[in-house]
């Protein structure tokens, strides 16, 4: 069979609502720096009256990566619950225009679109508070399963583990891609996130349930429960398939059972905004990957596109990638 898309994405839908803090607004509205934490909607209206002007746009972890893949010529889908309200109008015009097919049937009653209020300190760090609402109606009956047959890669996002029936979701497209010969990818999204759900995460990966891992040094660290970096890779070397651990400015790690590759990071002028990064590293990496393109070239790609993302606010791409990449020697 062959694919219609080289990668379909199943994460949560939001609008991010993005504000430069200092340190010391996150210390007073007591939120972990760096870290992503799940709010209600009372918590979500206080920070949002207090932070600074804030830019607004689409996100979303897995929406992000389909963005930024299209953004390199990747055939891209998505699938993530909206409300029908400005908010999620606003998501669906955007991800469509940026070149994604989403088609998901918008929730009509019930929380509104999610929001993410991303701080962003000084030092380019950010931290995100989210308020998840009409993604947490995501459920089976939104996986299209002619879509998820019909894509090279499915790519999953951890943060649908919170969500009890988005998990469902999450396991249902998994299923349909093995039963149709498609590789599954997840990324770990957050060290919090794997504190939640580590032994299920585990099982997913020793299961092959995913065939593909991403993750950053601090999930890593998380998963494994060790400080040790040499312990965690081996550690996943074992239980992963691929496996593509990234490092910041010291690079990224690809592994296999049998090769592994050390990618240093793509050069930068200056760090604004490290929100994506890890979003358009697997856009890069999947995107190569969906082209049989070799390990290391995938690798080089994703951090050309990480690069790009976090030298300005916001997580999508403002450079044409595909031309990024053609001046780079890594056009697919």
């Amino acid at each position: 069979m062959t694919h219609r898309h080289d990668i379909l994405a199943i994460g949560n839908a939001i609008v991010d609502l993005i504000a430069v803090a200092d340190d010391d607004f996150l210390l007073r509205h007591k939120v972990h720096k760096g870290a992503m934490t799940l709010i209600d909607e009372a918590r979500a209206e206080k920070i949002y009256a207090a932070m600074g002007p804030v830019t607004m746009a689409s996100g979303g972890s897995a929406a992000n990566t389909v963005v930024g893949a299209a953004a390199l010529g990747a055939k891209t889908a998505f699938i993530g619950k909206v409300r029908d309200d400005e908010l999620g109008r606003g998501f669906t015009h955007d991800i469509r225009a940026m070149g994604a097919h989403f088609t998901t049937a918008p929730a009509v009653e019930g929380p509104g679109t999610a929001r993410c209020f991303v701080l962003v300190t000084p030092d380019g760090q950010r931290t995100m508070n989210t308020y998840l609402g009409a993604c947490q109606a995501l459920g089976v009956a939104d996986v299209d399963e002619s879509a998820v047959k019909g894509a090279s890669l499915v790519y999953l996002e951890g943060y649908l583990w919170d969500p009890p029936e988005a998990k469902k979701a999450f396991r249902k497209a998994a299923d349909i891609a093995h039963a149709a010969g498609r590789r599954v990818a997840l990324t770990l999204s957050d060290s919090f996130c794997v504190d939640r759900y580590r032994d299920e995460f585990l099982q997913l990966i020793r299961s092959k349930t995913v065939d593909i891992v991403f993750a950053n040094e601090s999930e890593l660290h998380a998963l494994y429960q060790t400080a040790d970096f040499e312990t965690a890779v081996n550690l996943m070397r074992e239980d992963a398939t691929l496996a593509a651990v990234t490092r910041s400015e010291k690079g990224v790690l690809i592994l296999t059972r049998e090769e592994s590759h050390a990618i240093p990071a793509f050069p930068v002028d200056r760090i604004v905004d490290t929100t994506g990064a890890g979003d358009l590293f697997a856009a890069g990496f999947l995107a190569g990957l969906a082209k049989d393109a070799p390990l290391a070239h995938c690798a080089r790609l994703g951090a050309m596109a990480a690069a790009e993302i976090i030298q300005h606010i916001g997580a999508r791409p403002e450079t044409n990638l595909a031309a990024m990449a053609a001046e780079n020697g890594l056009a697919l």
